[in-house]
């Protein structure tokens, strides 16, 4: 089974789609077992979370995905990849440490994202 690296677009529709399909596609994913997120990603979930349903809830999630996922921490090779992905394609700081874990990782990105499809350092599949 292959490392997967998850965007937080997965984890908006895993919280707030409306598709019963894509609901089911998302919660089979999250049963992987190399799952790997940035530490950007938590940051990205808990502030959606907290401007859409609260403090409470954003904690919770926050303490799901941590135990839930292996996270990755920012350190100064993936900036550093970061910061040449985001010169090469113009991305935004956020796409591009996700992206930059994907590529240290050697990683599958999870993201519907077109920015992600652009990057030739990394394969993206989506649910």
């Amino acid at each position: 089974m292959s490392r997967t690296v998850y965007d937080t677009r997965f984890f908006i529709e895993l919280y707030y789609s409306n598709d019963e399909k894509v609901l089911q596609r998302t919660r089979k994913e999250r049963r992987r077992r190399e799952k790997f997120i940035s530490t950007i990603v938590i940051h990205e979930v808990y502030k959606l979370t907290l401007a859409r349903e609260g403090r409470e809830t954003a904690v919770l999630r926050a303490t799901l995905l941590k135990k839930d996922f292996k996270t990755v921490p920012v350190d100064a090779e993936i900036a550093e990849i970061s910061a040449e992905l985001r010169h090469n394609y113009n991305l935004l700081m956020g796409d591009s440490m996700i992206a930059a874990t994907a590529v240290s990782l050697k990683a599958i990105c999870v993201s519907d994202d077109p920015h992600f499809q652009r990057i030739k350092e990394i394969k993206t599949t989506w649910i």
